[in-house]
């Protein structure tokens, strides 16, 4: 049993912050050897329990649960801060002439070790990425963070069509990579696999068709793809799918909407569209630094809340600009501040701080189907978590310093911090310092 005291940070089931600021945590292994909270509240309340032991102490420092990253490329990583019109032309130009050199299994081994450390560095314990049409790919992340005993969800991805030689995948062949993958991968250790259509334009109906029978053979798996991303990217889905009522209703015909079903970046959705994601218990993955970047519009946070389907944050790495959950969650406040245009008036949803951390911690681990298990530092969570120093920097601290509330603190780490903020990153008793 591992015991540290610090400012300690976790959140109610409801996504309500509860914070000590002298607090204790104790973590120890359950009967499979896997590190799980044991007690998390006040240290005043909690050190009689644990009279004796030795006690890890980081005065100054805040305890926080291991943000959880929704959606991310992990073969983009060498493409990020491309310049690109939008994301069609940033797809032709960066995106696949990147993926396609991932058919070289050494060159995929060591962009995913560098890609998982990455994640580390900044703080994130859990992760849903995509690999590339090659099993290889998939073979070398999943490899890289079981190693390092993280909890990450990928999958090959499927594209039949529309795409070039090196990254264009066999209908039938792809399918049976993926059933592969699935037997080899899927629920060992803290890994999962996800049935991964690139979007829908990029695969037959043939194979879409193919990706919602093996989500149904395997319904403990998790699915991801992308939807209404870019107007001219929807505008390509109804030319290719003209009998669905929309670029969401093309994967729920094709089986492809259930529980642990992800969709990033759902911008230009209707109210239809909002009450499917709702109905078939569907999670979107917002990712608003990738919008912004590729100019494809604003998540409409407003109709989220309202339609009450569940989101999260996610970086989107590499059309994402940045590894860091703090310049994403920064992001979502800009655009939830700006709002959307809704008839003929515009509506926004200013998300406070708890709000923000809330939606890459634990509402993300509810959205891929995880509540409970990671994202939180309730009793019973698995024991992932980081390190935060408030005083990373010199406004950092002089800000921090004058914090009134939880509120303010949460702030301005928010909007002043990045990876220097992270000391430490500690998943199953591993620590991860920034220069390791």
């Amino acid at each position: 049993m591992q015991i540290y005291r610090s400012a300690l940070l976790r959140f109610t089931q409801d996504g309500q912050a509860v914070y000590d600021e002298d607090g204790l945590l104790a973590i120890a292994p359950d009967d499979q050897g896997r590190a799980r909270v044991q007690a998390a509240g006040s240290w005043q309340a909690l050190r009689a329990r644990y009279e004796g032991r030795t006690v890890t102490h980081w005065p100054g420092r805040i305890i926080a649960p291991g943000f959880v990253d929704m959606h991310i490329h992990y073969p983009q990583t060498d493409v990020i801060g491309s310049p690109a019109p939008g994301l069609l032309p940033w797809l032709e130009n960066y995106t696949f002439p990147a993926e396609a050199r991932f058919a070289d299994p050494g060159h995929g081994a060591q962009v995913a070790q560098f890609f998982v450390e990455e994640l580390l560095r900044n703080g994130v314990t859990t992760a849903m990425a995509f690999a590339t049409s090659h099993p290889a790919s998939v073979d070398a992340l999943f490899t890289q963070a079981q190693a390092r005993g993280m909890r990450l969800i990928t999958g090959k991805v499927l594209q039949d069509r529309h795409s070039p030689d090196g990254v264009r995948d066999d209908t039938v062949q792809g399918l049976i990579d993926s059933e592969a993958l699935i037997q080899r991968w899927h629920g060992v250790d803290r890994l999962g696999y996800a049935i991964t259509p690139r979007f829908a334009p990029t695969s037959t109906p043939a194979q879409l068709r193919g990706a919602g029978e093996l989500a149904a053979r395997y319904p403990d798996t998790w699915i991801q793809s992308h939807v209404a991303e870019n107007r001219d990217e929807i505008d390509w889905a109804r030319a290719l799918f003209p009998t669905a009522r929309s670029y969401l209703a093309v994967y729920d015909g094709f089986g492809l909407m259930r529980e642990r079903a992800v969709y990033a970046h759902c911008i230009h959705l209707d109210a239809e569209d909002r009450a499917l994601l709702r109905a078939r218990r569907t999670a979107a993955a917002v990712c608003p630094t990738s919008n912004l970047f590729l100019g494809s519009g604003f998540f409409d946070h407003a109709g989220a809340h309202e339609a009450g389907f569940v989101h999260g944050l996610a970086s989107d790495v590499g059309g994402g600009t940045s590894f860091s959950p703090f310049r994403t969650m920064q992001a979502a406040y800009y655009v939830g501040r700006t709002g959307v245009e809704s008839g003929q008036a515009k509506r926004g949803l200013s998300l406070t701080p708890t709000q923000l951390w809330w939606q890459h911690t634990g509402g993300a681990a509810q959205a891929l189907g995880l509540d409970g298990v990671v994202g939180n530092l309730q009793p019973g969570c698995e024991g992932d978590f980081i390190v935060l120093d408030p005083r990373a920097t010199p406004l950092l601290a002089r800000r921090s310093a004058q914090a009134r509330s939880l509120d303010e603190l949460l702030f301005a780490l928010i909007v002043l911090g990045d990876d220097r903020v992270v000391e430490q990153t500690v998943i199953s008793q591993a620590k991860y310092a920034p220069s390791a």
